[in-house]
Parts: structure tokens; sequence; C-alpha cells
């Protein structure tokens, strides 16, 4: 069961590829829509041959030739979501799993299956995939550290050096092109959640692995849970006999949704982004805001600190969803200290710059106006007359750092541009 990019043209935009990525074969089918495949398990009178079939799965875990075999090797639908990403990521394969965490645990299994049991990871991270790493619930070990000291930090059963950038929830932002370099030989995983690749491909920065929370802005509306690993045939084939023996398959519906998602992705990112944007300048110049946090690439996540109880805006917000995970349609808003990151031990939260005053907010599709006026309420009377807090850009951060990147240069925030496929 191949991917569905039989079909090659000469290189696309993206967002021509977000539209018709692993659908390029619907035409010849008479379709429009893509199917969903519900199937769990799928007849063959050839069992010989499925034998030959699965004994090739298990040498390489490439996809099987002919048709399906069962709903834990693969799925139809799935593997329509996989081809389109793997396009938008530019890599040779992605591998969907039932959640971001089921990725990144799918991962880890794969180094620790060859004895690669020890991890280099910069924070911030995601509060789970911090979590995950730190608690060695996968018999991994960790060495935190700021980028400019990954190459100390490696060790011979060093198995996956992990940054996200930019980072959940401080918008810190890392060189990935100098962070490759510097892991050598071990592969860099790439959390790419808040970017999407609309805004950066991390795999042409030299990652090996590029890692989404589907859930997040490639499904786009608040109503699927999947993750997905962008990466080379080899890793592929390895996470899919991960995934089968472990079971950590995504549903074919939600690979349906996630495939309609991509379609608008860049339309969503570009759009929420420019209001994210404006959101940042108007926080910048409040003076009841204490600090402003927004990436240099652009995007749809804003993270600030006020002068006051962070709580009161999360209970005085009233168009303005306050909740947990991002990158939906509507625009949601979270303490990060409270819930995302609570889960980290506190001084490493703070350590890496997650203050208990911040607050991190998904921008939506809504209108600007509209979603300032919900702010301006929610953040209560004004203080003192006086100068706002400025906006914060991030960048790598220096040599002695905390790894989270401080922020490095106050500018104007200017709206992302689209790449090429």
């Amino acid at each position: 069961m191949h991917g569905y990019d039989d079909v090659r043209t000469a290189q696309r935009a993206l967002a021509t590829e977000a539209v018709h990525a692993g659908r390029d074969d619907l035409a010849r089918q008479g379709l429009h829509a893509p199917p969903i495949d519900l199937s769990t398990t799928y007849p063959s009178y050839d069992s010989r041959g499925e034998a030959a079939r699965i004994d090739a799965f298990a040498t390489t875990g490439a996809e099987p030739d002919g048709p399906p075999v069962y709903g834990r090797i693969g799925n139809p639908t799935v593997a329509r979501f996989e081809t389109a990403l793997a396009r938008l990521e530019g890599t040779e394969a992605a591998v969907a799993f039932a959640s971001g965490m089921a990725a990144l645990t799918a991962v880890l299994l794969v180094r620790a299956s060859m004895g690669l049991r020890h991890v280099v990871a910069v924070r911030p991270l995601y509060g789970c995939s911090d979590h995950l790493l730190t608690a060695g619930l996968l018999g991994s070990e960790v060495t935190w550290t700021d980028p400019a000291g990954v190459t100390e930090a490696l060790r011979p059963d060093t198995g996956l050096v992990m940054v996200e950038s930019p980072a959940n929830p401080t918008l810190a932002e890392v060189d990935l092109r100098a962070m490759a370099h510097a892991c050598g030989s071990v592969p860099l995983l790439a959390d790419n959640t808040f970017a999407t690749p609309v805004l950066q491909r991390p795999a042409e920065q030299g990652a090996r692995l590029v890692l989404h929370s589907a859930t997040k802005y490639l499904g786009g509306h608040g109503d699927v849970m999947a993750g997905v690993v962008a990466c080379d045939e080899e890793f592929a084939g390895q996470l899919r006999q991960i995934r089968f023996a472990t079971g950590g398959v995504l549903h074919p519906l939600a690979g349906y949704l996630l495939l309609r998602g991509l379609s608008t992705l860049p339309v969503r990112v570009r759009a929420a982004s420019a209001t994210a944007a404006e959101l940042a300048r108007r926080l910048a110049a409040d003076p009841r805001v204490a600090r402003v946090h927004y990436p240099r690439i652009g995007g749809a996540m804003i993270a600030f600190e006020v002068h006051d109880d962070p709580h009161e805006v999360i209970a005085g917000v009233r168009l303005i969803t306050p909740a947990v995970s991002l990158g939906s349609v509507d625009t949601l808003i979270q303490h990060p200290a409270s819930i995302s990151h609570r889960i980290v031990d506190a001084d490493d939260r703070q350590g890496a710059g997650v203050s208990d005053r911040l607050l991190r907010m998904s921008v939506g599709l809504e209108d600007v106006d509209d979603l300032w006026t919900d702010l301006d309420q929610a953040l209560g009377a004004r203080q003192r007359p006086g100068r706002g807090a400025g906006l914060y850009h991030h960048a790598a951060a220096p040599r002695g750092a905390t790894g989270h990147g401080e922020p490095a240069v106050a500018g104007r925030a200017t709206a992302p541009t689209a790449l090429r496929s």
C-alpha cells in the first residue's frame, strides 16, 4: 500500500501542494473527494503472497506492495495524509500516529531499540514532551543544554537531539541549520508544530525528523487528534514497525480530516499570522503588558506577560476561548504554568522562561478588532500612563544561556511569507 504520490509534476507552490498532494490519483478513479476506508482488515486468497508481504514489512517496515493487509500495518486514507504532509515538508515519507505524543514515543523507541537511549534536548519543549524525557518513562536519559552546547553534550549512546522552534510556549527560536551541523551524525528532531511547513521546513535546514502535533494547525479545526513524523524512508520504515507493534495507529476518519485540513493550511496560517502580528503590536504598546514574545518568522502564536494576575485575564475573555491546545480557527488562550507546562518542575519551567505571568494565545480567524476588544476588556483597567512592553523577537540562545533564547531584538512585527514547495 504505497502513498498516493505517483503523479509527479514540476516544482509546485506550497498552496498548490496543500490542495493536490495525496489526491493526485482521484480524477483517474472518477472521484473528487478522497474516500474514507474504514476497514480494519482486508481479504486475501493468496496466503503465500500475504506471508511474503508480511515478511518484507517485518524486515524493512516498507509499505507493502499491493492491497492493504491490516489496519495496524497501514490504511489507504491515512496514507493519503502521510503523502501530502511529506510533500509539504519536503521529505521522502511521513508516518502518522494517534497523537503527537505517540509520534514522539515511537521516535524514542526506534532509537532505544538500537541501544541509543540518550537524548540531548533544548528547553522549552511542550510540557508533556519535557516530562516524557525527564521522567525517563521509556528508559531514556536526557541532557538539557542550550543550543551552543549541543556538540559537547553528545555521547556515544546519544540517539537523538530534540528542539522545538518556535518553542512552546515562549516562542523562542533556534537556528536549525546550525543545530543540525552541531548534531553531526546524530539525528535532529525538530518539532515544527507552531511554524508548520508554511513558515519553515526543518528538513531543508538539516533536520532528519520533523514532528507535528497534527491536532493543531494541520487539522486546524479542533476536532481531530493526531501526530506525524516527516522523515526519510529508512526512518519511516522503523517508525511503521513501532506503530505496528505498539498500536498507536491513526483512525481513518482522522486521516481524512487531516487531509482536508491541509488543503486550507497556507490560507489559514497566513491570515491568522497577519492578525497575530497586529495583536502583538497592540499588546506591545499597552502599559498593562510587561512583555510580548513574537517570533521573527511570524506565525499565529503570541506569548505575553502581564503586570497583574494572569488568571484574571483567563477568566475575563468572552470571545476568545480559554482552553488548552492551539491552531484552531478560533482564538484560544491559556496559562502555561497552570496547564500545558504544569507537569514540568517549577524551577525548570522558570529556567526555560515560562514565568507565572506568561499567557499563550493561539490566534484564529476572527476579525482583529473584535479580538482586541475582547483582550482589552479582559486585561482590565489601565495602569498608570507609560510606555508599553515592547515587542520582542526571539533569536538563538547565546552561549551560556538557559536554552530558551532570550529575546534579542525589539522591532515591528511583519507578516510571514510563503515558501515554494
